[in-house]
């Protein structure tokens, strides 16, 4: 594969790292809206909304530049995919943090902060494995920890439901319906972030 890379080609690497990096933006500002006044979590929604407008721009550089390029350093279909799969994480950490504000949701169930724990240690690793697509080394540990932490996320989202509908958190009827949306983005985004973790490592299999 060392022989086939170019310095154009090189180019995708830094936009996967650059799309990455916005994961780990986001979960850190929705890590921050579990902690402020509810007063302040239009100011955080803002923010966010702001970083996924940024995650966008930069899935589309790479689309254009996908198009653009004659020579790419593995599969369109897969750049596309990857590129795509990261987009998703973003928009559904974004959506989570747009619902709790436009539901004027209180306060928050604890299981709700242990999905987010997972979110951003899922966004730190894929940040983190996005370079490494340069050699395709040293990737699988990456690939088996998501694995691990998308079934940890599966739990933590069971345990969620079921405390809502068994009535633990003391919410009325309209309160549950909106918390549940909030815990089905969140668990979206976890399911996003292993979709990434496949494509990585299918990618890496056809490379190798």
């Amino acid at each position: 594969m060392g022989f086939r890379l170019t310095p154009q080609e090189n180019s995708f690497y830094d936009l996967f790292a650059k799309s990455a990096s916005y994961l780990v933006l986001g979960s850190r500002e929705l890590t921050t809206l579990l902690g402020v006044e509810h007063s302040e979590r239009e100011a955080v929604a803002t923010r966010m909304r702001e970083i996924e407008h940024q995650a966008d721009e930069a899935t589309h550089e790479i689309i254009r530049k996908v198009n653009s390029s004659f020579i790419t350093p593995f599969d369109r279909e897969d750049i596309h995919g990857l590129a795509s799969t990261l987009d998703d994480c973003m928009d559904m950490m974004d959506a989570a943090v747009d619902l709790i504000v436009l539901y004027r949701i209180g306060d928050l169930p604890a299981g709700v902060s242990d999905q987010v724990e997972v979110l951003s240690r899922m966004s730190e690793l894929t940040a983190d494995a996005m370079p490494r697509l340069r050699s395709m080394k040293d990737l699988s540990g990456y690939w088996i920890e998501i694995n691990r932490l998308e079934n940890q996320a599966d739990q933590i989202y069971r345990r969620l439901l079921a405390g809502l509908f068994n009535g633990d958190f003391g919410a009325d009827t309209l309160t549950i319906m909106k918390l549940k949306e909030v815990v089905e983005e969140l668990e979206a985004a976890a399911d996003a972030f292993e979709k990434v973790a496949h494509k990585v490592e299918s990618i890496a299999v056809k490379e190798s």
